[in-house]
């Protein structure tokens, strides 16, 4: 998919992530406490409210649009390499998402490695979809989404919460997914030169303090090596420039081929999560806004099959 240019160019910003990585590599506290500033450096958009939230012993954060307060919800999963990141650091994100879908966002603090390596996020996250359904919400009201990592956990969500026979949920929403820990899909060598937000070397690097000796294939890591059959519908977004370019690719073929009815969308020229650069990035606005279409497109159409004919 291509889009028009307008204000700052992907050239440009590829320029301005470039120079940022040339930094020294700092200790990882350090690098979550810079990530939490993206929190300070973008704005929280113009009536959206953020309410912290506890499920049950596990940090959250609310991101609630005017007049959605009893709306339909994504629960959301923040990118970082399952290092770092957090719903702070994302929360310039998760309120765009939850303006674009005019639905309610809950942005989850998953459980981090090196401390807590896998399983450790799906349990979370799985406690997270059963708190909401305990919380009753109608599954036919819920997505999930997240990107990068949060995207990997996303799908390892959904099949941890199929295995456990809870209900699907109305869509999914996977930004630039992180969904293949062997980190060995040829758009790694093909992509290496474009993509100046990850570098294999350090993905590799990431996905062993993740696994912490688990097999980079185990389904609940690295989805595209799962059976997807009985997923909801999903919309799956990465650029061309990207080294995970073939991990949405091959999500998407396995998705079908399991009869998930899965769109995958190739964004010309863009980089990993570039909808985190919406403030500064034509693209990355339209993109959020395409998500929220899409999620509100899908609950309202889940809202129909559920009104008795007649």
């Amino acid at each position: 998919m291509s889009n028009k240019r307008g204000g700052m160019s992907i050239e440009r910003l590829k320029e301005l992530v470039r120079e940022r990585s040339k930094r020294a590599e700092l200790a990882l506290d350090e690098r979550r406490k810079i990530m939490d500033g993206n929190a300070e450096m973008f704005p929280v958009p113009e009536g959206v409210a953020i309410e912290r939230a506890d499920l049950g012993g596990l940090g959250a954060e609310w991101a609630i649009p005017a007049g959605a307060e009893e709306g339909p919800v994504v629960l959301y999963f923040h990118g970082g390499g399952y290092l770092v990141g957090s719903s702070v650091s994302h929360r310039h994100v998760t309120s765009r998402l939850a303006a674009a879908s005019k639905g309610r966002v809950l942005s989850v603090d998953y459980a981090l490695a090196p401390e807590h390596p896998f399983p450790a996020a799906v349990n979370d996250g799985l406690k997270a979809y059963r708190w909401l359904l305990d919380k009753g919400h109608a599954p036919e009201r819920i997505s999930i989404g997240g990107d990068s990592a949060g995207g990997g956990l996303t799908v390892a969500t959904l099949l941890a919460a199929r295995e456990a026979g809870l209900p699907m949920p109305a869509s999914a929403v996977l930004i630039s997914p992180w969904t293949d820990l062997t980190c060995a899909t040829e758009s790694y060598n093909s992509c290496a030169d474009l993509d100046p937000m990850i570098q294999g070397a350090g993905i590799r690097e990431t996905a062993a303090a993740y696994l912490n000796g688990a097999d980079p294939r185990d389904p609940l890591a690295s989805p595209n090596f799962a059976d997807l059959t009985g997923l909801p519908p999903m919309l799956i977004h990465v650029g061309t420039d990207e080294v995970l370019l073939d991990d949405s690719r091959d999500l998407a073929k396995r998705a079908k081929a399991a009869g998930v009815e899965a769109e995958l969308e190739v964004w010309e020229g863009m980089i990993h999560v570039w909808h985190a650069f919406y403030q500064m990035l034509p693209e990355g606005e339209q993109a959020l806004d395409r998500l929220g279409a899409y999620l509100s497109g899908r609950w309202k159409a889940k809202e129909r099959l559920a009104v008795p004919a007649g």
